[in-house]
């Protein structure tokens, strides 16, 4: 038997007045990304804000649905408009802000799996780490790559025979 341990590396920050402009300015799309949120059901708003190397943003909010499996993630929302409109530019950093009750939250969200295996193959597609920042009131989480947030993944390398 082999016992492995996984270290991740995220950098904390207690507010967004510490952190660079352009972080800055994705994570206030992905706060406004979250009035655009279809979310009747669980009344919890996630908004994600896609930087490009291009120099785009684009946005995405989380749409449900009454059968809830058909509703769609904020961040698979952006990721695949950018892949739609701009297939072969670069994804630079990912933002993703939630709010409930009128508030944001006070600790950052971090993204379901299935948004994580989406990032990852952005990344993998492209050969590009994707910058992810977690926004919340009272802190803020960013990593360098997806690969932090999902380290034992599934990929290409298993579908081949």
């Amino acid at each position: 038997m082999i016992k492995r341990n996984l270290t991740i590396t995220l950098i904390e920050y207690e507010s967004a007045g510490e952190m660079n402009q352009a972080d800055n300015q994705l994570i206030d799309c992905a706060k406004s990304a979250t009035e655009n949120s279809y979310a009747p059901y669980s009344k919890f708003h996630v908004g994600a804000a896609v930087l490009l190397e291009n120099g785009e943003t684009v946005i995405g909010s989380n749409q449900e649905n009454a059968a809830y499996p058909s509703g769609l993630c904020a961040e698979r929302v952006a990721l695949f408009y950018a892949n739609s409109k701009f297939p072969e530019v670069k994804v630079m950093a990912i933002a993703i802000a939630a709010r409930t009750n009128g508030e944001f939250t006070e600790s950052p969200v971090p993204p379901c799996g299935s948004c994580r295996q989406v990032m990852l193959e952005t990344e993998n597609r492209l050969k590009q780490s994707i910058r992810i920042i977690l926004y919340g009131d009272k802190k803020i989480l960013v990593t360098e790559s997806a690969s932090t947030l999902l380290p034992i993944s599934f990929g290409e390398s298993f579908l081949k025979k």
